[in-house]
Order: structure tokens, then C-alpha cells, then sequence
């Protein structure tokens, strides 16, 4: 099995579980291929040299990918893989983890699964967006896993977002941005900003507004095959767009349209796992004294 590694560099526990990782894949007889830029920090700051391939950028012949670290190090993940379909999985050294969800005490039980094919796959749906007049910032980075967010910058003063829903004009949010979130973003900032959750499977979006003046302005669920156009006002001529972790600035004048992405990706579960599970554990559902 041919199988890529990323992580970002953080002392102590991403790293003790990347070498405990390592490891274990030695004794799997695994092919391992390790992020260029985590290679380099973790062989500058540990004083270790890692013989092992290294990659900057993926292609189809990798098996799996496995990222070490929490949901946002996942998030990063993804624009390695793009649209090859390379299943992977999290090993989550962050907080929350709702996208990585095996924890560090099960490492060694879980590869063992998932070399011997004892595992599910998970599809989630991705975000495209792209822009009018084009935003060479993009590039082939148009797509998120997560979200795709308008917000402001450089002010303090709020945006209005006029939206249009496959050419229909719904209305114009007058807020601090609008975030687009797919069911796998559910459970993230559009949470955070009273946005519903939705499981994976759901062929469905959410527009939610980030503290929106206009106080009768509630979260939207709207078909996954929606067509959204976004156009942003305000009092500063440049506005904040972030795809997941990747943040870049337009023009007011940049026209904004968003559509779910023409591939997905494949999450690896244990057989033992299941979205409602982490559900309840992570958002403590049922955490209460009368249950």
C-alpha cells in the first residue's frame, strides 16, 4: 500500500503520534511518502532524518493519505488530493475532531483495520466557486471541503451581501459576511454562527449570516444543485473571501458564484464509527443529569 503522510509541525503530540504513525507502517511494509514542508520542520527542529520519500504535490497511484493533526490539518489535506479520489483518514492530535476522528490511543488498532480492509468509506460533498473577473489567487485551489465565507475587511462597519439563488434574487444580508457551507461544514463555523446541522449524506447547502443586522435573517437550507451568485457592498472597496483555511481579498466589484464541486471526497470511517455517534460524543448530546 502506497501511503501519504501530512502533518503540520507542532512539538509534542502531533509529532510523538507522526513517529508512533511511522512506526507502525514500517511493520505494515507500507510505502510511505511524507509532505515535503513537515519534512523539513520536523528534520530541523527534531535533529532526526527521515528516509522517506517526499511529495509536494499527489497523483493517483497513492492508496491513502493519512493526516495527523486535527479537523483544520484535514481541511489542508484536501487540496493535496484534489480530485484523485485518494481515501483518507485523520488522527486527531487537535480539539474537536469531527473529520478526524481516531483518536491517539487507537492509531495501531485503526491502521491495522484499514490494512485489512475493515473500514467504510464516507463521500463528502465539496464547494466550487468562481469569480467574475477571475481571480488569479485561485487558480486550481477553487474548491472547500468545509465552506466558502464572504466577510469584511479593514472596517468595522458591517457588508451587504446581495444573493441570488440559480438567478433569482433571495436578498441582500446586511452582516459582518455569508458563509456557504456544505453538510461536512455544518458542524463548523456555520455552527458557530447558529447554522443547522446536517448529516454528510445530505444533498444540501446552508447559507448562514454572520451577525446579520437585519435580525429576521436566518440560516438557509437550500438543494446541493443550488447555483449561488454573491455580490458584495460595503464601505471599503475589498472584501475577505476563505475557501476552508485559505483566505483571499477581492474587489467589491468581484461577482462571487458558488456551486457544489463536480467531485467529492472519500473519508475513511471504522466500521465502529458513524457520524451520529461522533455527533453525540463530540457536542456532548445527552450530557444531562436527568439521562
Amino acid at each position: 500500500m502506497k501511503v501519504a503522510l501530512y502533518s503540520q509541525y507542532y512539538p509534542g503530540k502531533s509529532t510523538d503520534c507522526f513517529e508512533e504513525v511511522i512506526s507502525i507502517l514500517k511493520t505494515k511494509k507500507a510505502e510511505m511518502v511524507i509532505e515535503s514542508a513537515f519534512a523539513e520542520q520536523y528534520e530541523q527542529n527534531s535533529g532526526k532524518r527521515l528516509a522517506l520519500k517526499q511529495f509536494s504535490e499527489l497523483d493517483k497511484s497513492f492508496d491513502l493519505l493519512i493526516s495527523i493533526g486535527g479537523d483544520g490539518t484535514i481541511l489542508r489535506a484536501v487540496t493535496y488530493i484534489k480530485d484523485f479520489s485518494i481515501p483518507i483518514v485523520g488522527v486527531n492530535t487537535g480539539r474537536l475532531g469531527f473529520l478526524a476522528t481516531i483518536q491517539t490511543d487507537e492509531v495501531n488498532e485503526a491502521i491495522t483495520n484499514i490494512f485489512e480492509n475493515k473500514y467504510k468509506i464516507s463521500e463528502r460533498a465539496l464547494l466550487s466557486v468562481v469569480t467574475d473577473p477571475e481571480t488569479p489567487e485561485l487558480g486550481g485551489m477553487n474548491f472547500a471541503l468545509n465552506e466558502i465565507t464572504l466577510s469584511r475587511k479593514n472596517t468595522t462597519s458591517m457588508i451587504s451581501v446581495d444573493t441570488h439563488l440559480d438567478d433569482e434574487f433571495l436578498t441582500s444580508y446586511w452582516a459582518d459576511g455569508l458563509i456557504v457551507s456544505s453538510p461536512t461544514g455544518s458542524t463548523g463555523y456555520s455552527l458557530s454562527c447558529g447554522g443547522p446541522v446536517i448529516t454528510p449524506n445530505a444533498q444540501s447547502l446552508v447559507l448562514t449570516p454572520i451577525a446579520p443586522h437585519n435580525l429576521n435573517a436566518r440560516p438557509l437550507v437550500i438543494p446541493d444543485e443550488t447555483t449561488i451568485t454573491l455580490k458584495v457592498n460595503g464601505r471599503e472597496d475589498n472584501y475577505l473571501m476563505s475557501l476552508d483555511s485559505r483566505i483571499i481579498t477581492l474587489h467589491n466589484d468581484t461577482v462571487v458564484t458558488v456551486r457544489k464541486a463536480h467531485f467529492k471526497i472519500k473519508m475513511v470511517e471504522l466500521l465502529t464509527e458513524s457520524f451520529l455517534d461522533t455527533l453525540r460524543k463530540k457536542m456532548l448530546w445527552g450530557e444531562d443529569r436527568r439521562n
